[in-house]
């Protein structure tokens, strides 16, 4: 019976580089907390549970229960292939939200304005603005996708 040759056993992990590459981002996250605690390590972990518990408690709730009512609007309608066209736009307009909240809901606007020289107003207007282009843009493609699929059935399903 032939013997089958021996190969060299790869990492279980990835290749070299992905380690090299896993071992970098893991040097730079420790250089930055090492950095973000040296001055107040006490207010950043407060910080941090804060806002997972936030997150965990208020946020989640909130939005699982908006995106239900979504849902069972669409489904009312007879609609629920459109619930994606929804849920993009809202996502990533509620993330625009949470990471730049402090400006957009002008809580830290003097000292935006100490620290920069200009004015921290123009947040909320921009986050309506880019919301409002979300939204659109979403009812467009939705519209175009509309569109073609009523022009490839035949015309006595129209």
């Amino acid at each position: 019976m032939p013997r089958t040759p021996v190969l060299p056993r790869r990492p279980p992990l990835g290749s070299p580089f992905q380690l090299l590459l896993l071992g970098c981002s893991f040097a730079l996250a420790g250089y930055a907390a090492v950095r973000l605690l040296a001055g107040d390590w006490f207010g950043v972990a407060l910080w941090i549970v804060g806002a997972a518990l936030l997150h965990d408690l208020v946020l989640l709730p909130l939005y699982v229960v908006l995106d239900r009512a979504v849902a069972r609007g669409l489904d009312a309608a007879g609609r629920r292939a459109w619930l994606a066209y929804v849920r993009v736009p809202a996502v990533l307009s509620g993330l625009l939200l949470l990471v730049w909240s402090p400006l957009v809901l002008d809580l830290v606007g003097q000292r935006y304005r100490s620290a920069t020289g200009q004015s921290a107003d123009v947040f909320l207007g921009r986050w309506l603005l880019i919301t409002a282009v979300l939204f659109g843009g979403s009812a467009l493609l939705l519209a175009v996708r509309v569109r073609r699929a009523t022009k490839r059935r035949p015309p006595a399903v129209h």
